[in-house]
């Protein structure tokens, strides 16, 4: 999700509150008689290993001993100040408070995410999905967008090719043969396993800006695109083959996906983006789905994935950003791609988003940037992934496919058909495409240009090979 011509200088936590059920499971257990122990043996025994064979006898006794038990959980002492002889083991003090107040932070957000649905769907891979009137979507809680309605669909660039349709049919969730109503959208419910997986609350549905140098080798984000720049931009389009790669853990995501830029690579970049991603930690699992992105001051507060904030405005009641992919390309086997189109109307300046031909799923609102208010200034194609070195080598996450360029069609990952839209509202092809990879031993591209596909790339790579120690 970071550009990388960038040059900007509670696990799920499960609560058991069972106390007071184990240690009468304990007084039960222990023989009824008292056993004479000396002052000081008495001094170093185990609390939790204390003779309660008399907890039981008095009412009083009991209440009380309820009483100092439902307390320690909200006065928590650490293990070491009890008597424990077992080593002591650092953080192990627990804090329901803080826990609590974590989850009532959670759901609060959840509220704000989740709108009411008039149908609700399960998906076959565990997503639910909502169907949520268009105009009560997370988009129209903007300030700027209150009180209004999903705008009617857009003039379409000049050229647009009509030979590459795409079924709407294309993910997991729509296979029961379930569809939400018209006038509403499908949206993928948010769940608090899903925001205690992020590292903050506030951070959840957010790209993490770190300031990075321009070949981005200092924040573990890498990149194989090929690029286009040094032009005024309208919009872009491109066919992309999915793959579901092998993800390293749950810190790390691999993705493919088209960027509209524009600004500088400090902090008043803004980003369109759109494509399939692999992310663990947002989505809880290794499928291959579909996403959206926006910024416009480089990563740091403004923008989301998909509808996870106020922003892009969804018009399509039959896709899901957000939901998986099926089918999937298979090394050696049938390839599948989706083409993604991009570009600015003309007449309200607002960035729309189409799938295939004439699969419209909404729009980017001007307001949400600043330079892209006017054009972008550089259009990118291609794969990214994190590389958090976790076991002190490079990663082992692909991208793409997992194959290097070299081994062309149906093996590698491709771009293909990629055009720009010019200032009249013209789909062209690409005059100047140019291509790097930030670590070719890791992942590499390698461009092209023919009759059928027009400009064209391959790109991918294993990431951890004999090559990218």
């Amino acid at each position: 999700m970071c550009s990388p011509w960038q040059n900007q200088n509670l696990g799920t936590h499960t609560f058991v509150f069972a106390y007071g059920t184990r240690r009468q499971v304990q007084c039960e257990q222990q023989p009824h008689t008292t056993t004479s122990l000396s002052i000081e043996t008495t001094r170093k025994r185990n609390f939790s290993s204390m003779d309660f064979s008399w907890c039981l006898s008095s009412p009083i006794i009991s209440t009380f001993v309820h009483f100092l038990l439902v307390a320690s959980l909200f006065c928590p002492v650490s293990s070491s100040q009890m008597g424990n002889t077992n080593p002591p083991v650092a953080n192990q003090t627990f804090r329901p408070q803080e826990e609590v107040q974590k989850l009532n932070i959670i759901r609060t957000r959840l509220q704000q995410i989740n709108k009411p649905s008039v149908k609700t769907i399960q998906s076959p891979d565990g997503d639910i999905i909502d169907c949520v009137v268009s105009h009560k979507q997370p988009a129209f809680d903007h300030p700027l967008l209150k009180g209004q309605r999903p705008l009617d669909p857009p003039e379409r660039p000049k050229g647009h090719n009509k030979m590459d349709i795409l079924s709407e049919n294309f993910q997991l969730w729509t296979l029961s043969g379930e569809s939400c109503p018209e006038g509403t959208i499908p949206i993928r419910k948010t769940t608090e396993q899903d925001m205690l997986r992020a590292s903050s609350v506030s951070k959840f549905g957010r790209k993490i800006r770190k300031r990075v140098r321009r070949d981005t080798n200092s924040n573990g984000h890498e990149h194989a695109v090929g690029y286009v720049s040094g032009d005024q931009y309208y919009g872009a389009k491109a066919s992309i083959n999915v793959w579901a790669p092998q993800v390293g853990n749950q810190d790390e995501f691999s993705l493919s996906q088209m960027w509209v830029i524009s600004g500088s690579f400090g902090d008043d970049l803004n980003t369109i983006e759109a494509g399939w991603q692999v992310s663990p930690e947002l989505y809880g699992d290794k499928y291959p789905r579909f996403f959206t992105y926006w910024t416009s001051d480089a990563y740091q507060a403004t923008g989301c994935y998909n509808l996870l904030c106020s922003g892009f405005v969804q018009t399509n009641n039959r896709i899901a950003i957000g939901a998986a992919i099926s089918p999937t390309s298979s090394y050696g086997g049938g390839q599948f791609d989706i083409s993604l189109l991009i570009w600015k109307d003309p007449k309200h300046g607002n960035w729309w988003l189409e799938f295939g031909s004439g699969i419209l799923v909404g729009y980017w609102p001007s307001f949400l940037f600043t330079h892209l208010r006017d054009h972008a200034s550089m259009v990118q194609f291609g794969g990214e992934i994190v590389n958090s070195r976790q076991s002190g080598s490079h990663t082992s996450t692909q991208m793409g496919s997992g194959h290097f360029a070299s081994e062309g069609f149906g093996k590698a990952s491709y771009f293909r058909n990629m055009q720009v839209v010019d200032w009249d509202n013209n789909l062209v092809p690409l005059s100047n495409l140019r291509v790097l990879a930030d670590h070719p031993n890791c992942y590499d591209i390698q461009g092209g240009i023919n009759n059928v596909w027009g400009n064209y790339f391959y790109y991918g790579g294993p990431g951890r090979n004999m090559r990218c120690p």
